[in-house]
């Protein structure tokens, strides 16, 4: 039966079937044939439950403050702090791409919201400058999975969720391997720079730097509200979600009054949309990890892990490769309700602290969004930028290096991802 139930579901994303119908399709033909009916009701029950979380409510508003933040042109200001701060550097563009994204990380906590909003500045800005357009996609592609690493993070939201772990330690723990990601990325864009002969985009000017940081100053006080309302215990990880939207409404309807009515709609109308998909992927995630649980799943799967090998290093790169090959099929939200009860007791059987294996299980998902088949970054930046759908995958393969690199760093290196949360939460 569970061969059948994975059969149905791969085949259905394979032919484009949306994940969440995917995931309820191949659960109710899983229920269709089983000998021992389970009543409809149990089965509703069981994806109301799903979403019926407190956490989860963090969701709506985080995505409502990152569209707004698009909406209100917040992330111009954004980009022309970046340019100011970096730019002066070789293949200044590319850096600004990297610094900009560290920025916006802390007001979106989305990696497509990240490519959709700023991206678009971006490649328009490198283009302009004369960056080959592959360079300029694969750079944008790589620098968006900065955003759910670094706090406030969607994914990790999620994860905490169905972990039954702290969000505020998730959050914590996210800071040091995002900038980690950052300046791995900023590497690699030295080493292009470098080598094709890219240029300075801008001079170092102190005063140029000032006013642009004067410009962009309320707006880079939204992640300083969010991280420093949670650790404070001013308000918690989801009350910080609804104060970062109200704050994000306060600039762009009183401060740089750039949110019409009409904008405001369309951003209400993207974030019900939004909300809708990821709390029914969500929903039909949690009916599928529950006929997993009573199938024994994850018991047999840890079984066969650990009958493998007892190396912890070895166990740690499979379960690295297990979490890798699904996030280049599976959307981030699903894969993370589905694989957290699988892989979790393997990992805390080898010694990894939940919180950590939460970063690890995020940036492995984040890699996936630069892959096809279901990419959705590469999607995203394919439709904004113009770009080939194949060749913003083949332009995004070399900035994985360093984000492999820094997966595999947080992955063997625990202080990485828990020394800042045990310094904040002893």
């Amino acid at each position: 039966m569970i061969q059948i139930l994975l059969i149905v579901v791969f085949g259905f994303l394979l032919i484009g079937v949306p994940v969440a119908w995917a995931l309820a399709g191949g659960a109710l033909i899983y229920f269709t044939f089983l000998q021992e009916r389970i009543p409809e009701l149990v089965v509703l029950h069981r994806m109301v439950s799903g979403v019926n979380s407190f956490p989860l409510l963090a969701i709506p508003f985080f995505i409502f403050a990152g569209a707004l933040m698009n909406a209100a042109g917040i992330t111009d200001r954004i980009f022309d702090f970046a340019k100011a701060l970096v730019g002066w550097l070789r293949g200044g563009l590319g850096h600004v791409n990297i610094a900009a994204s560290v920025f916006f990380a802390g007001m979106s906590g989305a990696a497509v919201a990240d490519a959709g909003g700023l991206g678009m500045v971006e490649i328009k800005a490198m283009r302009k400058a004369g960056y080959d357009d592959g360079f300029a996609v694969g750079i944008t592609a790589a620098s968006s999975t900065i955003g759910p690493i670094i706090p406030p993070s969607l994914p990790l939201v999620i994860y905490g969720v169905v972990a039954s772990a702290s969000i505020g330690q998730l959050f914590a723990a996210g800071l040091i391997p995002g900038l980690l990601m950052a300046l791995s990325l900023m590497v690699m864009v030295a080493f292009f720079a470098r080598r094709r002969n890219y240029p300075r985009d801008d001079k170092l000017v102190f005063q140029v730097i000032w006013f642009t940081f004067r410009r962009a100053f309320l707006s880079l006080l939204t992640p300083v509200l969010i991280i420093g309302g949670i650790l404070f215990g001013i308000f918690t990880p989801t009350e910080a979600a609804v104060v970062a939207a109200a704050y994000a409404l306060f600039l762009g309807v009183v401060v740089y009054r750039t949110l019409t009515i009409r904008r405001l709609l369309h951003v209400s109308m993207e974030t019900i949309e939004t909300t809708a998909i990821v709390l029914m992927i969500v929903a039909a995630a949690s009916i599928f990890a529950w006929i997993l649980n009573s199938l024994r799943i994850p018991q047999q799967f840890a079984g066969f892990i650990l009958s493998m090998t007892e190396n912890e290093f070895l166990i740690l790169l499979l379960l690295n490769a297990v979490i890798l090959l699904v996030g280049f099929f599976m959307e981030t939200i699903a894969a993370i309700t589905i694989l957290v009860p699988v892989l979790l007791p393997i990992a805390i059987q080898v010694g990894m602290d939940p919180v950590q294996f939460g970063i690890v299980l995020v940036l492995n998902l984040m890699i996936g969004l630069l892959t096809p088949p279901v990419g959705m970054v590469l999607y995203v930046l394919s439709r904004v930028s113009g770009v080939p759908f194949e060749r913003c995958a083949i332009s995004t393969l070399p900035f994985m290096i360093p984000l492999i690199v820094v997966l595999l760093l947080v992955t063997f290196i625990p202080a990485l991802s828990l020394w800042l949360p045990t310094i904040i939460y002893r």
